[in-house]
């Protein structure tokens, strides 16, 4: 995919990764700590989570060939270069995503957490499983803002005027 309605399509597809990730991390963490939270989100956390990782590489195609066809210089080699980063962290979020949510449903089909309790057994599971989601989390959600500032310096970075221009019309 190279261009959408005469626009390149990676500057479209980068918002999807933009808002996806963040939102997916999010999610991940609440329902990791809540299990209550992940057994009322259901199917809708691992599938946020695989279409986050679906849009990844969708952008990240569609940056190449964008690169190929702008000026290289260090700042879009360094976009580039991060950009690459950032599936394994969107793979992390759906696998960790698809287990809360499978041990979510396998405590719903079991019987209530608050009236069974916790086995002993199961407790350090859920809390490196929560500890586990919050660190991928955070680290998709730096990435991705790592990511973004990157090519907007690239994108920018001469591409505008410091001095207003006046071209408003208004003469004040």
């Amino acid at each position: 995919m190279s261009l959408i309605n005469g626009l390149p399509a990676h500057v479209l597809l980068v918002h999807f990764v933009v808002v996806l990730v963040p939102l997916t991390a999010l999610a991940l963490a609440v329902c990791a700590v809540w299990s209550s939270a992940a057994q009322r989100m259901g199917i809708v956390l691992p599938l946020l989570a695989l279409v986050t990782l679906v849009s990844v590489p969708l952008a990240t195609q569609a940056g190449e060939w964008l690169e190929e066809h702008v000026d290289s210089d260090a700042l879009v080699r360094r976009h580039a270069a991060l950009g690459d980063g950032l599936l394994p962290w969107a793979g992390g979020l759906f696998l960790l995503a698809v287990f809360v949510w499978w041990a979510a449903r396998r405590t719903t089909a079991s019987g209530s957490e608050t009236s069974r309790g916790i086995s002993r057994s199961a407790a350090p599971v859920r809390i490196a499983v929560a500890v586990l989601s919050i660190v991928v989390a955070v680290g998709a959600a730096v990435d991705v803002y790592r990511i973004g500032d990157s090519g907007a310096k690239a994108a920018w970075h001469d591409g505008y005027s410091k001095a207003a221009s006046g071209g408003d019309g208004d003469d004040n």
